[in-house]
């Protein structure tokens, strides 16, 4: 795994954002957020969910008045090309962003739907098991490949994180699930492969999935809501932190009533920081190789919602970096 260099307790942003407004967007991840998420917004457009995103510029798929999707799944082919067009209105959040940003110096991040997800979403329209996956790993790599390159060229003096965001991996385990967990390793390897070579690649599964399986997909940054159960798998993440892996800790629920300050965000996170270190995680390792972010996205909020997730955020993310003395931990401070 290669060196990553991303400050360690630095916050950022996961999944999809609020805003109707692409500019207010770009205005809130750059205030908002210490280390910016490029947003897409599907309450702006249809064109710009996570699915739609994917699908527009893939052979079979037509886009219709207001960006609704019409699949011809008779019309899908795994082999051919496909397109990535930043000036759909797909990209109206990325390229926003990408402007409002010029000149920026540092990290940058996103995230796409991962094949799997996409997979199952092509399914769900009606593809065929056969061609669903291998149709969407390759779109998925052709445009995470591509807009790589155009985050490069807008700002070339950033760093990115690109997450592969994978909804439908929480369900991998479940009976009836369409593909083995060994393919589906295999699907995100892949999606990750085409990320590494230009930037550090994570994974977001929205929800606690098996640790083991997404660890062996390969990414260098995971992502892991705090819960107690995250200390079940406490081996496995700390061979992956040694290896020089980062963990990103989803601290503020996004399911439910919203909390009104950082305290019990702050205290699950160090509780089960304490249970990892008794487990045997060095303590300097966890709040070295973090980054902190809510669970998951904020695209069903308010702005106002995302501003006081974004802003509980920011202070956890302040206490793990001016957390003094790592006995403390252990202590359960």
């Amino acid at each position: 795994m290669h060196r990553i260099n991303i400050p360690g307790g630095i916050a950022t942003g996961i999944g999809g954002l609020p805003h109707r407004d692409a500019d207010e967007a770009a205005a809130f991840s750059l205030r908002e957020m210490e280390l910016p998420a490029i947003p897409y917004l599907p309450r702006r457009s249809p064109a710009e969910g996570a699915v739609a995103q994917a699908m527009i510029g893939m052979q079979g798929i037509t886009v219709g008045q207001y960006g609704s999707i019409s699949v011809h799944p008779d019309q899908i082919d795994p082999l051919a090309p496909v397109r990535t067009d930043i000036q759909n209105d797909a990209f109206v959040g990325f390229r926003t962003f990408l402007d409002a940003a010029k000149g920026r110096q540092g990290w940058v991040k996103w995230q796409f739907i991962g094949p799997v997800t996409f997979g199952m979403a092509l399914m769900r329209a009606g593809v065929p098991m056969s061609e669903a996956f291998e149709s969407a790993v390759r779109c998925v790599r052709s445009k995470v490949e591509h807009l790589i390159q155009v985050v490069d060229k807008a700002l070339p003096g950033c760093q990115q994180l690109v997450f592969i965001e994978e909804a439908d991996l929480s369900e991998l385990m479940n009976p009836g699930f369409p593909i083995a967990p060994d393919t589906a390793i295999d699907l995100v390897s892949g999606a990750l492969a085409a990320i590494e070579t230009d930037a550090v690649a994570g994974l977001h599964v929205c929800g606690l999935a098996d640790i083991p399986t997404q660890l062996a997909a390969g990414p260098a940054v995971l992502s892991l809501p705090v819960r107690p159960e995250v200390a079940d798998s406490a081996g496995y993440l700390i061979r992956f932190m040694e290896r020089g892996g980062y963990v990103a800790w989803g601290v503020v629920p996004t399911s439910g009533p919203i909390l009104a300050s950082a305290e019990r965000p702050w205290r699950n996170l160090t509780q089960l920081w304490c249970e990892l270190v008794q487990r045997g995680a060095d303590p300097s390792m966890l709040r070295r190789q973090s980054i902190i972010t809510p669970e998951c996205g904020l695209s069903s909020h308010s702005p106002v919602v995302a501003e006081r997730v974004h802003r509980i955020a920011a202070d956890v993310s302040r206490r793990a970096r001016d957390q003094a003395s790592a006995s403390r931990w252990v202590l359960g401070a």
